[in-house]
């Protein structure tokens, strides 16, 4: 297996009194696709907003490409190279397609490569092209998600955390979308899913980690876990 490219160490997150995320401890292996799955409540997303400087940690560490990120504000982690997509799709719906991406180039480095960078995105999702003067807020939810990502990609990150992608599409959009993820990690762009769809998370990735009551229980290869090792950690049975 490759070296980590992102490390968190026990890490802890709050809302107030109320504890998100108790001690979750990953590793994510560069180049990989892996996939983060739990039921609701679990902490998934609370700990992407923690990785991704959205949320400051009350415990722990966590290490990007070796150095110590934590607490860093989120657009000093993108600085570095490490992009979340949340949930929901969010655009500025006012803003046409392709503001909306370039909104994404706004890194020095990313700014410097942001024509080629946007070309790709076009390459990788054609109908955005197509759609590139239109506004965002009249785009289906499908084609807003496909901006969400193309604006994640146009800071050219070396990780991209996607965020419960799949919510409230349709599956034949969904498999659209899970093939350009694909397609993004074999361009050498770590991956990380977060999904409650057990079955397509475990299918896509090389790596899963199973999260439960905010701790990560259960890591493994799709190969290593068995069906029963999954539910049992899924459900705390």
């Amino acid at each position: 297996m490759s070296e980590p490219i992102l490390k968190v160490e026990g890490v802890q997150a709050k809302y107030g009194d109320f504890i998100a995320v108790e001690s979750a401890t990953l590793d994510v292996p560069e180049g990989q696709i892996v996939s983060l799955i739990g039921s609701n409540g679990a902490g998934k997303s609370t700990l992407m907003d923690t990785i991704a400087g959205l949320h400051k940690p009350s415990q722990g560490k966590i290490y990007f490409k070796g150095e110590d990120i934590t607490g860093m504000p989120a657009e000093k982690i993108v600085l570095k190279g490490l992009s979340l997509v949340p949930q929901g799709s969010r655009c500025f719906i006012r803003m046409s397609v392709e503001d909306n991406l370039i909104m994404g180039s706004f890194p020095k480095t990313a700014r410097a490569k942001a024509k080629d960078t946007l070309e790709k995105v076009y390459d990788l999702f054609p109908v955005l092209k197509q759609k590139r003067n239109d506004p965002s807020g009249s785009l289906s939810g499908g084609q807003r998600q496909m901006v969400a990502v193309g604006r994640a990609l146009m800071t050219n990150p070396e990780m991209i955390l996607f965020d419960e992608i799949s919510l409230g599409l349709a599956p034949t959009t969904i498999k659209d979308i899970y093939s350009r993820i694909k397609d993004i990690a074999a361009s050498g762009t770590t991956v990380v899913l977060v999904e409650q769809d057990t079955h397509r998370a475990i299918k896509t990735a090389q790596l899963v980690h199973v999260m439960l009551k905010g701790n990560v229980v259960l890591s493994g290869s799709p190969k290593e876990l068995s069906e029963d090792d999954i539910k049992k950690a899924y459900f705390g049975i």
